[in-house]
């Protein structure tokens, strides 16, 4: 249960008194503002535009502060969601955006690409009433980039420095997540980044249309000005070895090199020129400016473009593809719609801007020209079967029914595979038949005594609020066991 303090207590009491649960629970859900799809295909701007200070002040208003919040529960950083909430429903967005960093690295980020929807605001009251939930993450949203436009970001508070370094493997969300937590702790973080620039997935995997890089950019400067300090172009396991970090004097490790290794689909035709995976795509365009002016990274420019998956990286490489002028694209997905992983909102605004749902379709073969490209594929259609283990219903190839689709670049969205670098060079590392980092499900920690993991390298693939919460309970964990053996 949510600790509540005196203080707090005294003013959410005047806004029991201020509007009544009726007078709550009758107010609409908040309608963020978005770019028109005509237009938003042309650029690169955000979508969707937040919520003014007058919505999200109402919004707010339509929390019941329930005694025992079980969205909190919903949230695997721990959020206090009702403190944060309360005070933009007092006009102090301020305070909210304090709240919020008092467990979240990256509020804005979260605000933009987290799926509430599945997590906190699964959990709201307002579910039972058969109503719609509080919109959290808009309001996360808007207390993060209140905070952000206003220039004058607090910085969360932090324990005295305790002289002892740590390690971080990777920069993505959970390992700024686990920065930033040691950093509050007083521990001197160094993060080591393969790439040319910071921020992991949420850089080159998601595009600037739902996460602008400078959203990003700000939440990592505010881990620099505690103290974090980041090295790129360093690939551990490569430019610097487990056992450099060990005579560096470094005393833990947290690993969390991601899920970088693409997987395809073992079908005749994989090989043409224009078949490509999502991660090679959208790392060229997002990160390595593909298409963009003063840029000299190629990235192949169909005009009729097929993306195969169904989950989130699907759709942004969709709406990437039609962003990067390609005049048809497709989605095909072996599955139903209703069976798609990837959040509701990503699947509507994709469909708004022209892209064409093929489900119940599987290719089973890509077809080259004369000079290796590709220019067609072939779909088998699908039905649905009985639900397979994860209790979705299993696609049943309809026998006979093959059709043949001319594209001329396809991009393969069906999951991904833990980098391989780092299980391959520490020793001693237990390793999963999946290639997935073993660790302790309370702490985290490998086979390898204060080398911590956590993110995809151990769950395979997972959303960046998940990966947030490995950072968490790593760091937690760690800090434990080494302030015990340094007394």
């Amino acid at each position: 249960m949510t600790t509540i303090s005196p203080r707090d207590a005294a003013w959410r009491e005047e806004l029991r008194k201020a509007h009544s649960p009726k007078e709550r629970t009758a107010i609409p859900r908040a309608k963020m503002t978005e770019l028109s799809p005509a237009y938003r295909v042309t650029c690169n701007e955000e979508v969707n535009q937040g919520l003014s200070r007058e919505q999200a002040v109402v919004e707010a208003t339509r929390c019941l502060d329930c005694p025992d919040p079980q969205c909190v529960t919903g949230c695997p950083v721990g959020i206090n969601i009702p403190g944060f909430i309360k005070n933009i429903e007092r006009g102090n967005f301020s305070e909210a955006a304090i709240v919020l960093k008092e467990t979240s690295a990256l509020p804005a980020v979260c605000g933009r690409v987290c799926p509430q929807e599945r997590q906190c605001e699964s959990k709201c009251i307002y579910n039972k009433m058969h109503r719609e939930p509080v919109a959290i993450g808009y309001l996360e949203r808007f207390a993060a980039d209140t905070e952000r436009l206003s220039g004058d970001a607090a910085l969360p508070p932090r324990m005295a420095e305790n002289g002892i370094k740590v390690a971080v493997v990777g920069s993505g969300p959970a390992s700024l997540s686990f920065a930033g937590d040691m950093a509050k702790r007083g521990f001197e973080v160094h993060v080591f980044e393969a790439l040319h620039e910071i921020g992991g997935v949420l850089k080159y995997g998601i595009p600037e249309f739902r996460l602008p890089n400078e959203v990003v950019d700000v939440e990592i400067r505010a881990l620099e000005k505690m103290g974090v300090k980041f090295l790129t172009d360093c690939v551990v396991g490569k430019t610097l070895s487990y056992d450099d970090l060990l005579e560096q004097g470094f005393k833990g490790v947290f690993v969390a090199s991601g899920a970088g290794l693409p997987r395809f689909m073992g079908i005749p035709g994989e090989n043409c020129i224009g078949v490509m995976s999502s991660n090679e795509y959208l790392t060229r365009v997002n990160l390595m400016g593909a298409g963009r002016e003063g840029w000299a990274t190629p990235v192949i420019k169909g005009k009729h473009v097929a993306v195969v998956g169904g989950g989130n990286t699907a759709m942004d490489s969709c709406r990437t593809a039609r962003r990067m002028g390609a005049e048809k694209v497709y989605i095909v997905y072996r599955r139903s719609e209703a069976e798609m992983p990837a959040r509701v909102e990503e699947v509507r605004h994709a469909k708004e801007e022209g892209v064409t749902f093929l489900t119940l379709h599987n290719p089973v073969e890509y077809l080259a020209d004369e000079n290796g490209r590709v220019r067609a594929m072939r779909l088998q259609r699908m039905e649905l079967g009985e639900p397979d283990a994860s209790g979705r219903r299993s696609p049943v190839p309809v026998e006979g029914d093959v059709v043949e689709m001319p594209v001329d670049e396809v991009i393969v969205s069906v999951g991904v595979s833990p980098n391989p670098l780092i299980p391959n060079s520490i020793s001693g590392l237990e390793v999963t038949r999946r290639g997935t980092l073993v660790v302790n499900d309370d702490t985290l920690c490998t086979s390898l005594p204060m080398l911590y993991a956590g993110g995809d390298i151990v769950r395979g693939g997972a959303t960046v609020i998940l990966a947030m919460g490995d950072g968490r309970r790593a760091a937690s964990a760690m800090a434990e066991a080494l302030l015990a053996q340094n007394n």
